[in-house]
């Protein structure tokens, strides 16, 4: 890896998204067909499921504005 700081954030939210899919297919593991434990378990273990994914996606956000801050400060939403 480069030692460019908008390199490192890119393979950072390569890193994340790649973790994102690993962590959303989680939501249909075969453990979810079988019988629960005790009452709500598996909506407790697919709220903290989705709760980890939000965080993933938070932080590939969050190393955006890294290499966005890093050059002009403009939102590649707000480029024409």
């Amino acid at each position: 890896m480069s030692d460019n700081l908008e390199q490192k954030c890119e393979y950072l939210r390569k890193q994340a998204k790649e973790m994102e899919k690993t962590a959303r297919s989680l939501m249909e593991d075969a453990r979810f067909k079988q019988e629960q434990s005790y009452p709500n378990q598996h909506s407790e273990m697919k709220a903290h499921i989705m709760l980890a994914v939000r965080h993933l996606e938070d932080a590939r956000m969050r190393f955006g504005k890294v290499i966005q801050y890093a050059g002009d400060g403009i939102s590649c939403f707000d480029k024409v």
